[in-house]
């Protein structure tokens, strides 16, 4: 497999996001899927993934989705611009480099 190693975490969204992430699972990536605690629903692009569901809103939730992309080398948000600052600055709360996200 093309990307055996390789470790992912997607943040559940619409269809782009859970796309690529299955795609890298096809190819042999390891994909973890980040759902919302409340209303997790299951859909037919969670093939060859792992899920793991968090509330975001808390620090308990942001503090389990640290330790878990502190391995990763991919993370996939699907979100609009803005989103994520919605969620207190999630990405500086992870400790991650700001500047690995000005895309």
């Amino acid at each position: 497999m093309a990307l055996k190693g390789i470790r992912v975490i997607e943040m559940a969204g619409l269809a782009p996001g859970p796309f690529c992430g299955m795609v890298l699972a096809d190819h042999g990536a390891n994909v973890i899927r980040i759902d919302k605690l409340k209303g997790a629903i299951p859909d037919t692009l969670s093939r060859g993934k792992r899920s793991l569901a968090v509330d975001l809103k808390h620090t308990e939730g942001v503090g389990v989705v640290r330790k878990v992309c502190q391995h990763a080398d991919v993370i996939i948000e699907p979100f609009r611009p803005g989103r994520i600052s919605a969620l207190s600055n999630f990405f500086c709360r992870l400790g991650c480099d700001s500047s690995l996200y000005a895309n």
